[in-house]
């Protein structure tokens, strides 16, 4: 388990879902493996943590997991980012339990490793600009907020948007109960504490030994609605590589 010092905060990227909507590309390659600009998605990611000073890792596989094991080994190594390199672990979703356990669920399995601050984001979204801050890490730390999220501008797929923001006190806002408010897309990078997904908030337990599938999104509105969460606005580029579609736009604008 790693400490709460920001140096030492620890990171899941989410890598264990199917990609229904992306096949056939995601028939033989898991969609974080799939190229954008030159190289596979996930390692965009990979890439900006080590630029950050960040060095530990836990990936979460089902779909064709044992591919992106292939392709990245125990360690990711990238020079021009940082020295040392991103030492990676896997939670094995797909080979313990067949199949991926959700965002809420495949946190709560790889939870003995991460510590007890940590950041969480999806490995199928391209955010090059996004740039990951050790001050970031301290502030949450010092603070009594459950999770800090980043969200963005709601593109095409998501008008609606997802959370509010109100913007005088940076709290999260569960646009259920806050209908009037903005609301914005959640960019799915987070950084949390251990706390949200122990009791009373998750009733997973930790290690999530029964396999249990369960989504974050009704753990962040219920610590919403106790002033739990806090987020800020990011408006840098943001593409959730959901199809083949925005995927060819990607690499079209190479």
């Amino acid at each position: 388990m790693f400490t709460d010092s920001s140096h030492n905060a620890a990171v899941l990227l989410l890598a264990a879902g199917r990609g229904e909507r992306m096949r056939p590309l995601t028939d033989h390659t898991p969609k974080p493996l799939l190229p954008v600009r030159g190289k596979p998605l996930l390692q965009w990611r990979m890439e900006a943590l080590l630029q950050g000073g960040f060095h530990h890792a836990v990936i979460n596989t089902a779909w064709l997991g044992e591919q992106i094991e292939a392709q990245f080994g125990p360690a990711f190594a990238a020079p021009a980012c940082s020295p040392a390199p991103l030492q990676l672990a896997y939670s094995r979703e797909g080979r313990d339990f067949g199949q991926a356990l959700e965002t809420a669920g495949g946190v709560s399995r790889a939870l003995p490793a991460l510590g007890e601050v940590f950041w969480v984001m999806a490995g199928d979204v391209f955010a090059p600009d996004f740039v990951f801050r050790q001050e970031d890490v301290q502030r949450f730390i010092d603070s009594s907020m459950l999770a800090h999220i980043w969200l963005v501008p709601n593109p095409e797929h998501n008008p609606a948007g997802d959370f509010g923001l109100d913007s005088s006190s940076g709290q999260a806002l569960n646009t259920a109960k806050d209908a009037q408010q903005p609301r914005f897309t959640f960019s799915t990078i987070g950084l949390y504490r251990r706390e949200l997904f122990l009791p009373p908030w998750c009733d997973t337990p930790p290690g999530n030994p029964q396999g249990t599938r369960a989504a974050l999104a009704p753990l962040l509105r219920a610590a919403m609605d106790q002033h739990r969460v806090s987020a800020a606005l990011y408006t840098g580029s943001w593409t959730d590589v959901g199809t083949p579609e925005r995927l060819a736009l990607l690499n079209a604008a190479a």
